[in-house]
């Protein structure tokens, strides 16, 4: 079955008025998406208030599941968390005299390093420039140029993207742990030279990522003592010790604040968070508006969608 102009038009007639036909729908689209513009800014602003340091800010419990190694909790405000208590019970690290488990307490001292969750330090960024990109596409440049809008949209897609990846975590985004481990005098008292407190986000979820260490040549002379630095117990020492459970990096070599160590023991801990999730969330459905945008601008151009990507 065929369809035709009624009434009839000549060739070259039809070709404009396809063309005429073309740029109203174009306009009408570029004018629309103004709206979207508007709708994706609203989300974008949500975003950042569930980001923002407000009091009393998020208290996140820090326990492991199926065993007493690690109890807690401690409090997100922004990008930072500001308190924590937990205690860990692990056989390579001893308590203090006196004491069932191990105490981790931040430090509270206006002198301590902060503790900031770099990942949410990276996502306040991108939001804030994908508002600028917004701002731009809305005041500053041409709404109705075609090209640009859709550059700004590409431009919109890729930042938020890149922010949900950041609550998304994965080895791409995250610091490894013997290069982004918190300072030790985060924390009050320091952190022993045996430990690794590793912080980061996954799935929008807080992970606590503990190791235990123990240095490749005990020999090599240092501020500590040798039997401190090894991360043995006594009973661990002369074999009298149960086996420590295999983990995923056995017998690799790390360098961790300028000596060589091997991870004792690990330890891994996750806590959901909320704000974060809800970001994440809203992060995902923005992606999704600012994609079907692109496409339907890309169409209605007239270009591809992979040379639409490329320029």
């Amino acid at each position: 079955m065929s369809t035709a102009a009624w009434p009839y038009l000549p060739h070259d007639e039809l070709i404009k008025e396809e063309k005429a036909t073309l740029a109203r729908e174009l306009e009408w689209l570029l004018n629309s998406l103004q709206e979207t513009l508007a709708s994706l800014k609203s989300g974008l602003e949500e975003c950042i208030a569930l980001l923002a340091p407000k009091e009393p800010g998020s208290t996140l419990v820090i326990s492991s599941v199926r065993s007493e190694s690690v109890k807690g909790f401690v409090t997100r405000v922004g990008i930072r968390i500001v308190k924590g208590d937990i205690h860990i019970r692990l056989p390579t690290l001893p308590p203090l005299r006196s004491a069932s488990s191990y105490p981790l307490h931040l430090s509270t001292l206006p002198t301590a390093p902060s503790l900031v969750l770099n990942q949410l330090t990276s996502v306040r960024n991108l939001i804030n420039q994908s508002l600028d990109v917004v701002d731009i596409s809305t005041w500053t440049g041409d709404a109705h140029d075609a090209n640009f809008i859709a550059g700004q949209l590409r431009l919109l897609f890729d930042l938020v993207e890149e922010a949900r990846q950041a609550l998304k975590g994965g080895d791409e985004v995250v610091e490894k742990w013997w290069e982004g481990s918190v300072n030790e005098n985060s924390f009050d008292p320091p952190l022993p030279p045996t430990l690794s407190f590793h912080l980061s986000i996954s799935e929008a979820s807080l992970l606590l990522q503990l190791r235990t260490l123990q240095l490749t040549n005990p020999s090599t002379p240092t501020s500590f003592t040798n039997d401190a630095l090894s991360g043995l117990s006594l009973r661990q020492r002369l074999g009298l010790a149960a086996r420590l459970p295999e983990h995923d990096e056995s017998g690799q070599v790390f360098t961790f604040r300028g000596q060589e160590v091997r991870v004792r023991e690990k330890v891994r801990v996750e806590s959901q968070d909320p704000s974060l999730m809800a970001v994440m969330a809203k992060l995902g459905a923005l992606e999704h508006a600012v994609g079907v945008a692109r496409r339907a601008l890309a169409i209605v151009m007239g270009v591809e969608e992979e040379e639409e990507e490329d320029g």
